[in-house]
């Protein structure tokens, strides 16, 4: 496939940026680059445009680098809650990657991040708190909280049988109102025995007639 070299006019990723001259296939530059904007043809009218271009990228560059400063700032104070599917024992199915943070951010905090800006290799398969790195700029870097939440609402304990300490106490506790019940009875017994009068020594016995002299 024949090559030709462009001057890029705009930054275009993973190829170059202003004032760069490349290499590309040259469908792509007649197809796509040149009827978007971002590239000219390399010739002697247009390399005099170079230094007026690298002049654009240092001001968006310096743009760029501001930008992602105040968003690296304003991200290292965010958590950002992601809540997943588990099973029962509260494994995830799957994990978490860099598209689903960057979804996330956007829904929840309306913040525009590019998805590969997020590093976050190998995802992330458990709940709780992570930390994950960002690469906002070649010169600014910050950590992202993800704290990590289930759909499923896990299944509560078991709650502990309760102790038979209180119920030995409670049938425990019908004997002392017995006891007091009897001891209720008991004095009135006492009082009414007490009220019958005792009998006089010798009240009970005949009297003895006296002898005839």
């Amino acid at each position: 496939m024949p090559k030709t070299e462009v001057i890029l006019t705009n930054n275009v990723v993973g190829l170059g940026a202003e004032s760069d001259q490349v290499k590309v296939a040259a469908g792509y530059a007649r197809n796509y680059l040149f009827p978007q904007g971002l590239a000219v043809p390399l010739n002697g009218a247009n390399k005099r445009r170079l230094e007026s271009l690298r002049q654009r990228r240092a001001e968006r560059e310096a743009k760029d680098l501001n930008s992602m400063l105040e968003l690296s700032q304003t991200l290292s104070k965010l958590t950002l809650p992601v809540t997943v599917k588990t099973g029962e024992d509260g494994k995830m199915f799957g994990t978490v990657t860099a598209g689903m943070i960057a979804d996330e951010l956007k829904h929840q905090f309306d913040a525009t991040l590019d998805k590969r800006k997020i590093h976050l290799p190998h995802g992330i398969k458990t709940l709780g708190d992570h930390e994950v790195e960002l690469r906002l700029h070649s010169d600014v870097a910050t950590t992202l909280k993800v704290k990590v939440l289930s759909s499923t609402p896990l299944p509560s304990a078991a709650k502990p049988k309760e102790a038979e300490g209180p119920v030995s106490e409670k049938r425990g506790g019908r004997r002392p109102a017995a006891a007091e019940k009897t001891a209720e009875r008991r004095p009135a017994a006492t009082e009414k025995a007490a009220e019958k009068p005792k009998a006089e020594k010798g009240a009970d016995r005949p009297e003895k007639k006296k002898a005839k002299s």
